[in-house]
């Protein structure tokens, strides 16, 4: 018994809920290793921090013993996930779903041990299902159901489209624990509706129904909206090791203890001790700096992480440079190359729109000085180091095309 408190309070730790925590209990007192699963949608190319504290979990169960699954969803990713949309999800090509799905293995492993983790995609199962077979799994729920979903209800009531294969959604997430007979599902709290879905068709189909564990979704680095990478607040896994640590020691002081609570592997304790220290005066920089190293460091090893720290203080404290950054060649057609163009070209910027409002704001420099003229033009042959925020460098010359 103790023996399991032990391994319930270890899994707890940062969930929203575990529905329910007595079948959890119930499960892990048979001894077996339970097949837990956590099912991504390449929806996009790169997984962010946001994606990991979903993957930490899996990692949890993974070193008490249990079975991982890696599900990438590349069937469900063509048709979209509508979770907290208020409009229709467009459906991504299978192309498109293939190409972000192919750099999700490697990014996860950086987390989970390859030898003990089971990936797996569904479009195994869902891409040999017959008509028939989708029409009785259909039979298994009805629309009065679906239309508890916050998203689809909000959706229905004020006239805005919900198209069928939306609905399909919950159902074939729901079938991946069928498919996969899981005894655990790891998901976001956005996620709930889902995975209930899948309890309710495993006992539909004869099986034990699964444990559903939520866990809270990660805010960005601005510290209110989720992070997403299509809001621009998120830490890619992929991310340079200098700009995870920048990006890190950028969110605010209250925000990082969410993050030691949701994406660092120390003890409980030792975070409140942290806490307890700067409480007492600790800097929270100090702190944080210690978040950083230990987030780097998972995804490209203590040396780069020291690397980037001592960089990180070398720029920041002390007004230097990186060490390395981009070298840009830019081609110079009418004379001059306008500023907002010049920073698009060197890839500081996704639009010359936002190029202009960011000198407007004071956030750009050339050579260290800062830009006010948003009508600046450089002729061919300048040379110069371009500065955008407090993390983003290019050194950019300008020749005659």
């Amino acid at each position: 018994m103790q023996a399991i408190d032990a391994a319930v309070a270890e899994l707890k730790r940062g969930t929203a809920d575990i529905l329910t925590e007595a079948e959890l209990r119930k499960k892990l007192a048979t001894g077996m290793p339970l097949r837990v699963k956590a099912g991504f949608d390449p929806t996009a190319p790169d997984l962010h921090l946001g994606h990991t504290v979903l993957i930490n979990k899996l990692r949890q169960f993974q070193l008490q013993g249990h079975h991982v699954i890696f599900l990438i969803g590349d069937f469900t990713g063509m048709i979209g996930d509508p979770t907290g949309k208020n409009v229709m999800r467009q459906p991504l090509s299978r192309e498109q779903v293939r190409a972000n799905a192919e750099t999700y293995r490697d990014q996860v492993f950086r987390i989970l041990d390859p030898e003990a983790t089971e990936v797996v995609f569904n479009s195994t199962w869902m891409g040999e299902m017959t008509a028939e077979n989708l029409v009785r799994l259909a039979a298994h729920h009805t629309v009065a159901r679906m239309l508890e979903r916050e998203d689809f209800s909000k959706r229905y009531r004020s006239g805005q489209p919900i198209a069928i294969h939306e609905f399909l959604y919950p159902l074939i997430q729901g079938y991946d624990s069928v498919a996969l007979r899981a005894d655990v599902e790891v998901g976001g709290t956005d996620q709930t509706f889902n995975l209930l879905v899948g309890r309710q068709l495993q006992a539909a189909y004869g099986q034990p129904e699964q444990v559903v564990m939520t866990m809270p979704i990660l805010e960005g680095l601005d510290g209110v909206q989720k992070m997403s990478k299509s809001l621009g607040n998120y830490i890619a896994i992929a991310d340079p090791p200098g700009e995870m640590y920048g990006k890190l020691m950028s969110i605010s002081d209250a925000l990082m203890w969410r993050y030691f609570e949701l994406l660092s592997f120390r003890p409980l304790d030792e975070v409140a001790a942290l806490q307890r220290e700067v409480d007492a005066g600790l800097n929270p920089r100090d702190v944080k700096m210690q978040l950083a190293r230990e987030i780097v460091a998972r995804f490209h090893g203590e040396a780069a992480a020291g690397r980037a720290g001592a960089e990180f203080i070398q720029r920041f404290q002390k007004g230097a440079l990186p060490s390395e950054m981009p070298e840009v060649r830019l081609a110079v057609t009418d004379g001059a190359l306008g500023i907002a163009h010049l920073l698009k070209g060197a890839g500081l910027v996704a639009s010359t729109s936002e190029a202009l409002r960011l000198i407007r704001q004071g956030a750009v420099r050339l050579d260290g000085e800062k830009v006010s003229d948003t009508g600046l033009a450089l002729p061919p042959g300048t040379e110069a180091v371009v500065q955008v925020g407090k993390r983003r460098f290019a050194r950019v010359s300008l020749g005659q095309e």
